[in-house]
């Protein structure tokens, strides 16, 4: 993940990158003067790009605020502010056994949340949604009697859960994230069946991703699914990570 900074100096050595994961908490300094602050947890994962990007590698959810850029001279500081909101969308599957095979009759919750600065103020502000939808496109409600759908009370979390049937195979289910009325990403989640056993396939499809007025806003998917139907042991969850820049 490449965070841009507005450079305005020939090198990075006056460069300082900053970090709030709350709105109301002190600034974390990540890069100062050009060096990388070895006090944080995050600081074997970051790297200066030689346009003084900031640049993570394995972005998890907790990689989620804001980030300020500023280069300095003499104490001064040159040029102007590079502000970006890092939000994370990090979905999920479980089953209700600790074994990797799932199949029909076990019940399977899908987890979609959205991490985000003041998520509950976003999603307000921005009119954000997050919802389920079957594999005709129609939204899934309370009023079916198949599916629980739970969303949390700041809508920042939005959970389905389904007993499997056979015929689920090849069955699709996708959590959805709207702008305004516009769907700016989804996940789908397809049932393949082997004989008696299931197993989750992810897709993920990003529809679109219209401009946001500054400052940069970027959405960083990542994706955790439990894979099943291994025959011994414990499968680990596979991790599948896409990123858009909104700018």
């Amino acid at each position: 993940m490449r965070l841009s900074c507005n450079k305005a100096l020939p090198d990075c050595k006056s460069t300082t990158w900053n970090y709030n994961r709350f709105r109301d908490s002190a600034a974390v300094e990540l890069i100062g003067l050009g060096i990388k602050k070895k006090d944080t947890e995050s600081h074997e994962r970051l790297s200066l790009g030689s346009d003084c990007s900031l640049n993570i590698n394995n972005i998890t959810k907790q990689d989620y605020g804001f980030y300020i850029c500023r280069q300095y001279v003499n104490d001064k500081q040159q040029g102007t502010d590079a502000h970006v909101y890092l939000h994370v969308l990090h979905v999920s599957s479980s089953s209700s056994s600790s074994q990797t095979e799932i199949s029909a009759g076990r019940s399977v919750t899908l987890f979609c949340q959205l991490y985000s600065l003041a998520c509950d103020d976003w999603i307000r502000s921005e009119r954000i949604e997050l919802f389920w939808v079957n594999q005709a496109g129609v939204k899934l409600t309370r009023s079916d009697s198949r599916y629980q759908i739970l969303l949390s009370s700041d809508h920042c979390t939005i959970t389905l859960n389904t007993t499997l049937l056979n015929e689920d195979h090849n069955r699709e289910w996708r959590c959805e994230v709207t702008r305004r009325d516009q769907v700016k990403s989804s996940v789908t989640y397809t049932v393949k069946s082997s004989g008696q056993k299931l197993t989750f396939l992810i897709i993920v499809i990003i529809v679109e991703f219209a401009a946001f007025a500054a400052p940069t806003v970027i959405l960083l998917q990542i994706v955790c699914a439990r894979r099943a139907g291994e025959e011994e042991g414990l499968a680990a969850p596979e991790e599948i990570v896409m990123n858009t820049i909104l700018e």
